[in-house]
């Protein structure tokens, strides 16, 4: 007999080529490329001693990669080399291009490092994506 869990259900993983601007709900498992901290200021003297710390990774699979922005916990865990699992991640755009995020409703687990090599030759944070409005007819 198949028996149902509380009404989870269990994740669809996407891959980084099927990552499209506006699109969100994204469960993938990707290898940290390289990352680098971007933002890291913070004056110890303000209310705002503890300032968001940003950085942006470069993460992917075996069919491409995109760039993911670590925000505060998150940046400990985007080691070069990680394997991660980017549970209800989004599509940013960030001048034209797409980037990976994953907000309060999702989560970020370093997991098992994985068997596959990094498409490096298809970043798709590289892609400009122009702003257009569609008309359905």
């Amino acid at each position: 007999m198949a028996e149902s869990k509380s009404g989870l259900r269990k994740p669809v993983f996407t891959k980084v080529d099927q990552l499209r601007p506006g699109t969100s709900g994204h469960t993938l498992t990707v290898k940290v490329v390289d990352s680098k901290i971007i933002r890291q200021k913070g004056r110890a003297d303000g209310p705002q001693s503890r300032q968001p710390r940003i950085a942006e990774c470069l993460v992917g699979d075996e069919t491409g990669m995109i760039v993911f922005t670590a925000r505060n916990d998150q940046v400990e865990l985007m080691k070069a080399d990680a394997t991660v699992v980017l549970r209800n991640a989004k599509i940013d755009m960030y001048r034209g291009s797409m980037r990976l995020a994953v907000d309060k409703w999702g989560r970020v687990e370093v997991t098992d490092p994985a068997d596959f090599t990094v498409k490096e030759d298809n970043n798709l944070s590289l892609i400009e994506y122009e702003l257009v409005s569609v008309v359905e007819e």
